[in-house]
């Protein structure tokens, strides 16, 4: 039998994204939309936010946009997680006004960058941003069951992996899935932040966030197309689980989301102290090109080692590694400093993040039922966004080196790790 590779997984990704006669693969292209528009935002408001002013002001502006990322959260869980659980065919329509609103809201912004009317604007365009998340978490299995694992057999097994042998594996889960959203979202993610790049240099802020709108329209029009679930199907699954348990307090689940929300907060710390460090040592923007290239060549490595051993380590093996791997290497930069390696420590940051974000979010999909995820991943999205929020708020208000940034995230990832791959064998 052939092994799964990372090609085989590009291969499925591409073919889903084009095959637009699939429920998932409406979703991919709704997907590609989505994460391409938040690149292009995320590009504007550095532009407007960070190196159109001075370390001081930008200090402070970032640091109120930072605690602007973690409010939207507030009302997503509590107000709109129960929503999207009631309404399961009603989950495409939340799909469609959180892309169509941020055409609105990307145009208003381009006009009011010099505003206090930005900051409100910014924060109900993440709002519309963290609804489609939480939603395509509930999304994913129900798009792929609809005809996607009926159609691939042939190609894909249970989970979403591409195979070479009907026989290969029977895995549980949809880190598949997971994995083929998460590459393509990396690739239009790459490509945005280039395009948007270009426009920033060529033209102006105001200009890339009205391409961003552009992109949500194509976004927002293509969610329409997205398959409505089968009643049948919706009622069988709901009853057979939640007559059970709904999974929530599950040990797998618990644990990982522990695990998942401190490396969260690593991957915030680390970001942010090197976004300030290299603005304290007034490196020129080719080196946040570098560690903005080296991030998503970082996130397709990610991908192409979750790919390569999903057969043989399950998700909570490779969530614990994703510790263990960036605690080596925040601990070999903290005695041996150098502006190349935090460049290089971002391209790790996202090979972590690639691994363990398909792999939690799998055994979510496995262990919480049908009619609780829509919560479910709205307050864990809560908890993941707070430790994010945390971990780069630290760098930004309190001037740090490198070499103690990195030593602190060294022992907390290994601790996690280690803590994690053996603790959770002893809770079951």
């Amino acid at each position: 039998m052939k092994r799964r590779g990372f090609f085989s997984l590009a291969w499925v990704a591409l073919r889903d994204l084009f095959d637009q006669n699939t429920s998932f693969g409406r979703l991919a292209a709704v997907h590609v939309g989505m994460m391409a528009g938040d690149t292009l935002v995320t590009v504007s408001l550095a532009g407007s936010l960070f190196f159109s002013v001075s370390p001081t002001e930008a200090k402070s502006k970032v640091l109120a946009y930072l605690l602007l990322t973690f409010a939207p959260f507030a009302v997503v869980s509590p107000i709109l997680g129960p929503l999207i659980d009631r309404s399961v065919n009603g989950r495409r329509i939340i799909v469609a006004v959180s892309g169509l609103s941020r055409v609105l809201l990307c145009w208003m912004m381009s006009r009011h960058l010099n505003s206090w009317l930005l900051f409100p604007e910014a924060f109900a365009v993440l709002v519309a941003s963290k609804l489609y998340v939480v939603t395509r978490g509930t999304l994913v299995p129900e798009m792929a069951r609809t005809d996607q694992l009926a159609q691939r057999t042939d190609t894909l097994d249970e989970s979403g992996w591409p195979i070479t042998n009907r026989a290969a594996t029977t895995n549980k889960g949809f880190a598949g899935f997971n994995a083929q959203l998460t590459l393509l979202g990396t690739g239009a993610g790459l490509m945005a932040g280039v395009l948007g790049g270009a426009i920033l240099k060529a033209l102006s802020a105001s200009s890339v966030l009205q391409f961003a709108a552009l992109v949500f329209l194509l976004a927002g029009v293509a969610s329409f197309r997205l398959h409505k679930a089968s009643p049948l199907r919706q009622r069988t699954t709901a009853t057979a689980w939640e007559l059970t348990h709904d999974g929530v307090n599950h040990v797998e689940v618990t644990w990982g989301l522990t695990a998942m929300a401190l490396l969260r907060f690593a991957i915030g710390f680390l970001g942010f102290l090197l976004v300030f460090g290299l603005r304290n040592q007034q490196a020129s923007l080719t080196w946040y090109a570098w560690a903005l290239g080296m991030t998503g060549l970082g996130s397709l490595v990610g991908l192409a080692i979750v790919t390569r051993f999903h057969g043989t380590r399950d998700d909570a093996t490779l969530l614990a590694w994703s510790h263990i791997v960036l605690a080596i290497v925040a601990g070999y930069l903290s005695w041996n400093p150098s502006l190349i390696g935090q460049v290089l420590l971002s391209g790790v940051i996202g090979l972590v993040g690639a691994v363990a974000q398909p792999s939690f979010d799998s055994i979510t999909q496995q262990h919480v039922a049908p009619g609780h995820q829509g919560r479910t991943f709205a307050k864990f999205a809560v908890r993941q966004q707070l430790l994010w929020v945390v971990g780069a708020i630290i760098p930004v208000a309190i001037a740090m080196e490198f070499t103690i940034g990195d030593g602190v995230i060294a022992v907390i990832c290994m601790t996690t790790g280690l803590v994690y791959g053996l603790g959770r064998r002893f809770a079951r």
